[in-house]
């Protein structure tokens, strides 16, 4: 893909249960990229090259996810919380820029919440944690529990479809990695225990909230995007005001991912803030 020039290692790290996949790349402050619900670490490999010019990267998939241990109970934030806390120790990484799409931003808003100390600056792109839409919970699990099911082509390109602005910018290669990763034995009860989120009980119980916002400790940019399947932009821009020191983009022509899909202006974008 298109990291395959930059120099980056991937290996396994374990942490309590889960062996975990993990990317690495670049050197100097740590920038972790923490992709959706049912995704992996390729999620961002437009972006891993651009920011490892300047940062020491680090993506991974979490539990239950890609090629990280499956899930045999239901996955809830208190548990990718946890294991991202783990992951940084296990890794020697104090403090880290927390960069979360969807799932991610849910996770980064949470774990910043709980460790304020261990977060310098978020970037939430598209994030989740703060609608309980039923449509579009309906939506997710379908897809996601369909393609888990049966890993066809068909299935695997009409859940990431659902994720873009442009359908063609789900790319044979792409549908390729998540169909190997959706057939791996044992990843149908995953992908349920996944899915626990898209319950209105089980969501309902684990959304951000305004306490959580408020305890966001540095600069936070949320992203948003004109074609964002998963709710309008004004929620990014209410998620962003609640922030103290919260700030917000929109990007043109991109869905779910805008990472992917506008990687270039993501990339400028994410890269300006962190910088400045």
């Amino acid at each position: 893909m298109a990291l395959g020039a930059t120099e980056h290692q991937v290996r396994y790290v374990q942490v309590d249960r889960w062996r975990t996949r993990v990317l690495e790349a670049g050197q100097g402050e740590t920038l972790v990229l923490m992709p959706g619900t049912g995704g992996h670490l390729e999620a961002y490999a437009h972006n891993v090259a651009a920011f490892a010019e300047r940062f020491h990267v680090i993506a991974y998939d979490y539990p239950g996810h890609g090629y990280t241990t499956h899930a045999t109970a239901d996955l809830e934030l208190d548990t990718y919380v946890e294991h991202l806390a783990g992951l940084l120790d296990a890794l020697g990484v104090r403090k880290a820029h927390l960069n979360g799409e969807s799932l991610g931003g849910w996770v980064a808003v949470k774990f910043a919440a709980a460790h304020p100390e261990r977060v310098g600056k978020l970037v939430l792109n598209t994030p989740g944690g703060t609608m309980a839409r039923p449509e579009v919970m309906e939506k997710i699990r379908g897809l996601s529990q369909a393609a888990a099911d049966d890993p066809s082509d068909q299935r695997i390109r009409a859940r990431l479809e659902w994720l873009m602005a442009d359908p063609a910018t789900v790319t044979d290669e792409l549908v390729a990695i998540r169909k190997t990763i959706y057939a791996q034995p044992g990843f149908t009860e995953s992908m349920r225990h996944i899915l626990c989120l898209q319950d209105p009980d089980v969501r309902l119980r684990n959304m951000i909230t305004e306490a959580d916002l408020a305890a966001v400790p540095g600069p936070a940019l949320v992203v948003w995007t004109s074609d964002d399947p998963s709710g309008p932009a004004g929620a990014g821009l209410d998620m962003a005001e609640k922030i103290t020191d919260g700030r917000f983009e929109l990007i043109a022509g991109a869905g779910h991912w805008p990472q992917w899909e506008q990687s270039d202006t993501f990339n400028h974008i994410v890269l300006r803030f962190l910088a400045s």
